[in-house]
């Protein structure tokens, strides 16, 4: 198949956006059309010819009428400002791939294309749905987009007895060189982008990311992809970073969705592929719409310091509930922590901030020697109790916590 000499092609890389998700009972609705007004601006700026959503668009398989509803409208703006660039959705581990299929019809009179499985034809993968062209300002083709989403395990080849190593593995790369044998044949040497929602080995994590590749295995090699593939855009880790080579990248995630990912820059990533295939990555971070600050930035506060850190802060008091901070705080406790998280909550209701994490830290107890085990029948209930009391809170018991449970065990 012959390619029309086409200009530059530019791309907008973007993934797990997690509509829908809510921090410790807090919605994260007003940051997400923050940063999805931000991504749609990024767009008509940059001209794009394609925005790639690599999976995860929603945070669970059962997403609120809300969450759908943000999907829309980004979709409107977003076909409004880039009245001609392609569209491709991808499903990821988190997205209910049925939703995204059951629209199709409808997506596709806006020019938006949702893949959610893997579809095939007479045991082909079905080309209709998964390759699609890229065609710059002048109608031109001047690449082509390979849309794999998430992979199940009834997506992948079964592997034989005689394959070495992970099956899991083996079929993730048995998938992909099918899927790119079957877009070669059909477009030549044409510049060819491909997809993944996947850990790939190499990627750092974030907190709470799932590990999500079936069979029990953990990250697939970068070398799955054809060194040929002008560019790989990869949802489901949260940090953006390339893995194996400049062309495998994540976008990361629209905003920060764990206290791990504070120092993430979250954004989108713009890509331009020339017309010999070769392709350059510019990663654009977003300005955040809410604060999260881990107070203090090292090490733990003592209780008595945290009014005093919050103050610090000088944030306006009439700050409305969704744009106050998100606050994950470190506080250093000698003695028991019974009611520190009332104590703690009190004082931040002065403030205009969300409490969303409290990590406590203790000093290290000595080591003493430990003695010889003995038999439960040689211990005393007394020195039990100043073990297991010592064991879970880091400090030994008063004498008044002694006198409680002397008296606990009379009444028994």
């Amino acid at each position: 198949m012959l390619l029309t000499v086409a200009a530059v092609i530019r791309l907008l890389h973007t993934a797990d956006w997690h509509l829908g998700a809510a921090l410790q009972g807090w919605s994260r609705e007003p940051e997400h059309r923050a940063a999805l007004a931000q991504l749609v601006e990024t767009a008509r700026a940059r001209a794009v010819d394609a925005v790639i959503v690599a999976g995860d668009i929603f945070d669970s398989l059962n997403p609120s009428a809300e969450a759908q509803r943000l999907l829309y409208d980004t979709l409107r703006d977003l076909r409004a400002a880039c009245p001609r660039a392609t569209i491709a959705l991808l499903a990821g581990n988190h997205d209910p791939a049925g939703r995204l299929e059951a629209p199709r019809a409808l997506f596709e009179i806006a020019g938006v294309h949702s893949v959610g499985v893997i579809t095939r034809r007479e045991g082909a993968l079905d080309l209709s749905t998964h390759l699609m062209p890229i065609r710059d300002s002048s109608g031109a083709v001047g690449a082509h987009l390979l849309a794999l989403p998430y992979p199940r395990a009834a997506d992948l080849p079964i592997a034989g007895a005689d394959v070495a190593g992970s099956a899991t593995v083996w079929g993730v790369r048995a998938l992909y060189r099918e899927a790119v044998d079957a877009a070669r044949a059909k477009i030549g040497d044409a510049p060819l982008v491909l997809t993944g929602h996947l850990h790939v080995a190499g990627g750092l994590e974030s907190e709470g990311e799932r590990r999500i590749l079936v069979g029990g295995e953990h990250a697939a090699p970068p070398d799955i992809f054809p060194a040929d593939a002008a560019y790989v855009a990869l949802g489901h880790l949260h940090k953006p970073q390339k893995v194996g080579r400049e062309t495998i990248r994540y976008s990361g995630a629209l905003i920060p969705m764990s206290k791990s990912e504070i120092d993430y820059a979250h954004g989108v990533t713009i890509v331009e592929i020339d017309a010999v295939g070769a392709a350059t990555a510019e990663h654009v971070a977003f300005t955040r719409s809410v604060p999260h600050l881990r107070l203090p930035r090292q090490g733990a506060l003592a209780v008595s310091e945290i009014e005093s850190a919050l103050s610090s802060l000088a944030l306006a008091p009439e700050t409305p509930d969704d744009a106050r901070p998100f606050v994950y705080l470190a506080v250093t406790v000698d003695g028991p922590a019974v009611g520190l998280k009332a104590e703690i909550d009190a004082i931040c209701e002065k403030f205009p901030v969300r409490l969303v994490s409290l990590a406590v830290e203790r000093p290290q107890m000595s080591e003493a020697p430990q003695p010889a085990p003995m038999r439960l029948a040689e211990r005393q209930p007394r020195d039990l109790f100043r073990e297991a009391f010592e064991a879970t809170h880091h400090v030994a018991p008063t004498e008044e916590h002694l006198r409680c449970f002397d008296r606990l065990a009379e009444e028994a």
